[in-house]
């Protein structure tokens, strides 16, 4: 446990550090030299910047990169260009950063989805209404209807904003059956996601929840290697595009407590109990 005196020590120190890497982001400083700039060995530094902010110095690095890079290209700035703007050495680094990070290249990013077609459908299933889109990669949405019909497809293009929408019930339509029936899916359903490498991380492991079973946010921490994690595992879980595909409502609280759900917490205890009925 931290005295009082560490604790302030140590924050002045990460502030520091913080500091440094913001003014010297462009050049890409490597770890040695921002330890070295506030007096630390590697080896120190690199424990107590991941202790205190959740994440190791070089992930903060890609995050200041990548928000930077973003912030040009929103302003058109061509892809080379803001390679060179953010201090990265190639357009090849730019896409493995962007790929990690934000699970889209460069150009899809910048784009906002031009040149994708969309399509779309709204049906009945067993818990409400859902809208369902799909894209050639695959499903990229299913939400429950708890607004108007049109606000819910407002919803959907403004995610998806310089994407072609279709509505197209009579392509839409097979995917719902086969999502809802109680009949073993024989191939898997391909998905169309877009998050964060850590939003990613958050909804593969919601996957692996087999049906009938619970996990709480802290398993889920716990499963993708950051236990610290538990208040942003609940927000990527609160953003998952994809519902019941994505079994969110099978995270509760530690306690017991159902929580909250998106869609509301009486149709998250709808699914569990037919969920636990065929299980």
């Amino acid at each position: 446990m931290e005295s009082t005196a560490e604790f302030s020590q140590h924050y002045q120190l990460i502030e520091r550090a913080i500091q440094y890497i913001e003014a010297n982001a462009q050049r890409q400083p490597e770890l040695d030299e921002i330890a070295s700039a506030i007096g630390l060995s590697e080896y120190y530094f690199q424990r107590l910047f991941t202790s205190w902010t959740g994440i190791s110095p070089k992930r903060f690095m890609q995050f200041l990169t990548k928000e930077h890079a973003k912030q040009l290209l929103a302003h058109s700035e061509d892809l080379l260009e803001t390679t060179h703007q953010v201090g990265l050495s190639s357009l090849g680094r730019l896409h493995d950063l962007f790929v990690t990070t934000e699970a889209v290249t460069p150009g899809e990013f910048k784009s906002g989805g031009s040149g994708l077609s969309i399509r779309y459908g709204i049906h009945h299933s067993p818990f409400g209404k859902c809208l369902i889109a799909t894209t050639e990669r695959g499903i990229c949405n299913l939400s429950f209807i708890n607004v108007s019909e049109g606000r819910a497809i407002d919803n959907l293009a403004q995610a998806w904003k310089q994407a072609q929408m279709i509505e197209d019930y009579q392509s839409t339509a097979p995917l719902v059956t086969r999502i809802f029936s109680d009949l073993q899916i024989d191939s898997p359903l391909k998905l169309h996601l877009r998050g964060t490498n850590f939003q990613i991380k958050v909804w593969e492991a919601l996957l692996n929840i087999p049906t009938g079973a619970l996990t709480s946010y802290e398993n889920i921490a716990a499963q993708i290697g950051n236990p610290r994690a538990v208040r942003a595992v609940g927000t990527a879980v609160g953003h998952n595009p994809i519902a019941y595909l994505i079994p969110c409502h099978r995270v509760i609280r530690k306690n017991g407590d159902f929580g909250n759900y998106l869609y509301g917490t009486a149709r998250k205890k709808v699914m569990l109990a037919k969920e636990f009925s065929h299980a």
